[in-house]
């Protein structure tokens, strides 16, 4: 017993004298280490850990792990202080670290400085718990090796026994300088032995402009942060733009302007994130001053009156029942000619175009095509809106079919679905221009430019083409095609026996008009077609009875029939 009690004695002792030995700087530097809570989706806690500050302004390292799946995150101080995490800063799960930002309240926060070198292995090192208490206690230990594994960063083993509850730790060097997170120690001797991984590298993660499809912050639901540079966030918001709601998009345009409030674009894309989310007034009045505030600021004054013509424009596409303001076709129309004044830009000529097109002041819109056709912004689509435009003039079909030709040859040979509806638009306008054969090639080109994937519409279009062309057995494959595909609509069952009767097919013709009464027996047409195939199969009686079925059932087309061949 006596034994036991000197031990105890002892072991309290050589404690108190650990504490008395440790660095001055202890103190003050464990302040700089915090608690972290993080929640899940329904706001239940999901981990708890440890984390520490390497900035005054509240940005911070911990483990992966610990916010995997959170939704949001808390710090707390070893004096009680909880600050939420505002943002990931940058996450890589194969090291387990994660940067974020919390948001403080005051003006600093105590931070640990980063070691501007790596400590020499067989160096002493010291690892600082989070504690709500004031006292100088540390676990001490040295480095064993020191791994290099990007750059000049490096994975460190230490003689040093690490508890559960001091996973994500600071590890500093003997002048209170940070160096390493603590991490899970793994293998057999996890009694001496643990890891840490170089906080240079873990200050090395951040966002980049593809963060978005990075799985290891995707699995984080708290907000992220934007790329160090105007021109890679600018990247990230196109990105983001596609990605999220368009109210989280409106808090990630919030950020951006914050970070670069003398950035034009920002405003613009808030001012359009704005303009879709509601149209009342109150947010358009915002909409109005981040435009405003955008021309304040642009470098580029032709840039800013053409971003603010396109938002006006685009405004007045949504055809408001209220006109916000002055906000009309006409505004727009004289904010794109300020961003001409400066520089005629074929890209501003074409959206001059565009809006004269809306206006339906069709000979305008054609001068400004024409203009941005003879530049280096020609382009099928430059062209195309150019051939509609004058086939709304109610041009010569030749005329606006030279046009279509334009847009074609400029398209990306072999033809790919980028340039389907093109080769469609041609096809159809071929047609107008009494040019079927050409209307067929073109969709014969467009089945290949999206791989066969069309509908019973396509196949109904190309039989009329094929028809005209009197290439009669590809419009009965055609029809056959649509009619597989959608049996339900009869005008493709008469169209088939029309082209039937045409070729001299009538018992062929009445199978397949007997198969539409048997979808829908009121079918006046039918009836008349049937009577028209039976006259030729020398059936007089039964072509007269199915007139009389059309005439009854509303036909407007049988009383001729009814008077030459029924009297």
């Amino acid at each position: 017993m006596k034994k036991k009690l000197l031990s105890t004695l002892f072991l309290c002792l050589l404690a108190q004298w650990s504490v008395a030995q440790a660095p001055k700087w202890v103190e003050k530097a464990k302040r700089a280490v915090f608690s972290v809570v993080t929640y899940d989706e329904n706001d239940k806690i999901l981990n708890t850990g440890n984390g520490f500050f390497v900035t005054e302004d509240g940005v911070a390292l911990s483990d992966y792990g610990l916010f995997k799946g959170a939704q949001r995150a808390v710090a707390i101080s070893s004096e009680g202080t909880q600050m939420p995490v505002e943002m990931i800063l940058g996450a890589n799960d194969m090291y387990d670290i994660v940067k974020f930002r919390v948001t403080i309240s005051g003006k600093k926060v105590p931070a640990l400085g980063v070691s501007a070198v790596a400590p020499a292995v067989g160096g002493t090192v010291y690892l600082l718990p989070y504690s709500t208490q004031k006292d100088r206690s540390y676990t001490a230990g040295q480095v064993k090796e020191a791994s290099k594994i990007e750059g000049n960063s490096h994975y460190y083993t230490l003689d040093m026994h690490l508890k559960d509850k001091m996973v994500s730790c600071p590890v500093v060097t003997a002048d209170g300088q940070v160096f390493g997170l603590a991490q899970k120690s793994i293998g057999k001797d996890t009694a001496t032995i643990c890891y840490a991984i170089g906080v240079d590298y873990a200050m090395e993660q951040n966002i980049s402009p593809l963060s978005f499809s990075d799985p290891a912050l995707s699995a984080i639901g708290i907000k992220k942060g934007l790329p160090d540079t105007e021109e890679e966030a600018l990247v990230f918001l196109y990105m983001a733009s596609s990605q999220l709601t368009p109210e989280k998009y409106a808090s990630v345009l919030d950020d951006f302007i914050t970070q670069y409030p003398q950035s034009a674009d920002g405003y613009f894309r808030r001012a359009s994130n704005q303009m879709f989310l509601s149209k009342e007034a109150a947010s358009m009045d915002k909409t109005a001053a981040d435009m405003d505030k955008a021309l304040d600021v642009a470098q580029k004054k032709d840039d800013a009156y053409f971003n603010r013509a396109k938002l006006i424009y685009s405004y007045m596409l949504t055809e408001p029942e209220q006109n916000y303001k002055d906000w009309t076709y006409d505004k727009a129309l004289e904010e794109v000619r300020k961003a001409m004044a400066i520089e005629e830009l074929p890209v501003y000529v074409q959206l001059e175009g565009d809006i004269q097109f809306a206006k339906k002041d069709y000979a305008a819109a054609l001068a400004s095509y024409e203009k941005v056709n003879a530049t280096n912004l020609v382009s099928p689509a430059t062209y195309f809106n150019a051939a509609k435009t004058k086939q709304l003039m109610e041009a010569p079909a030749e005329e606006v079919l030279v046009l279509m030709d334009s847009c074609v040859a400029r398209c990306v040979q072999p033809f790919t679905a980028e340039s389907a509806p093109y080769l469609l638009e041609r096809a159809q306008m071929r047609m107008n221009a009494g040019q079927a054969r050409g209307a067929v090639l073109d969709y014969d080109e467009y089945y290949k430019a999206v791989r066969g994937n069309v509908n019973d519409v396509f196949y109904y279009y190309r039989e009329q083409a094929a028809l005209q062309a009197k290439q009669f057995q590809r419009a009965l494959d055609d029809l056959a095609k649509a009619i597989e595909l959608n049996p339900k609509e009869l005008t493709y069952s008469s169209e088939l026996a029309v082209v039937n009767i045409r070729v001299g097919r009538y018992d062929e013709a009445v199978k397949v008009l007997k198969a539409a009464l048997e979808i829908d027996p009121g079918y006046a047409e039918a009836y008349r077609l049937m009577g028209i195939a039976q006259l030729q199969l020398k059936q007089n009686k039964e072509a007269c009875a199915n007139f009389a079925k059309a005439k009854e059932l509303g036909d407007p087309n049988v009383d001729a029939l009814i008077e030459k061949h029924c009297k």
